[in-house]
């Protein structure tokens, strides 16, 4: 054993999953009323997602960067395993499209209120819970009638946390964290479609 293998480096694997498993047991879940557990939170969004399912609407899921990332394979898990019509709006040309014609705080907000409806569920990925962009995708889904859920982390009082019917905050300001705790999150929620839980 070397010198360097017996220092602890601080991003050891084994601390890391440690205090990943940390920040996802200690998510907080939020509704328009009260704080509510991890647990009871995957439930609830679970049964949002079955209903939508069982009436053939659609869910549609957002991102930015590496959110972006995990919005399109949630996307997969979804239609694949969760049998859910599911969608993002990353498209290239459909984005740099609505971006330039409108402005890049609008572009998904302007393609939900073409092609979402009342009783479609929009999830809303954003770190920080600051991008304008994802917030105003919010407003449109809900001004359409449909249901809106978040995943943020970072600052606790950040704008995106307060937005949705369901909101899943992780208690971190490390991007790595977050994201890898918003794509377990929406995992373990199609694993549940998928076995009807």
């Amino acid at each position: 054993m070397s010198a360097l293998d017996k220092q602890p480096h601080p991003m050891a694997l084994e601390s890391r999953a440690t205090e990943f498993a940390a920040v996802v047991a200690a998510g907080v879940v939020t509704d328009r009323i009260a704080r509510r557990t991890i647990e009871s939170g995957l439930r609830e969004a679970t049964e949002l997602l079955t209903r939508l399912r069982d009436r053939k609407n659609r869910v549609y899921v957002v991102g930015n960067g590496g959110s972006a990332g995990i919005a399109s394979h949630a996307v997969t898990d979804f239609l694949n395993v969760g049998r859910l019509r599911a969608a993002t709006l990353h498209d290239p040309s459909l984005l740099t499209c609505m971006a330039n014609d409108y402005g890049y705080e609008t572009a998904f907000a302007n393609m939900l209120k073409v092609l979402a409806g009342r009783d479609d569920v929009l999830i809303a990925i954003s770190s920080s819970g600051k991008s304008m962009n994802i917030r105003n995708a919010v407003d449109a889904m809900r001004s359409l009638g449909g249901t809106c859920i978040t995943l943020s982390g970072f600052d606790s009082g950040n704008p995106l946390r307060a937005m949705g019917e369901l909101n899943f905050w992780l208690d971190s300001n490390d991007y790595g964290m977050v994201e890898i705790g918003h794509q377990f999150i929406l995992h373990n929620i199609a694993d549940r479609l998928r076995l009807g839980l």
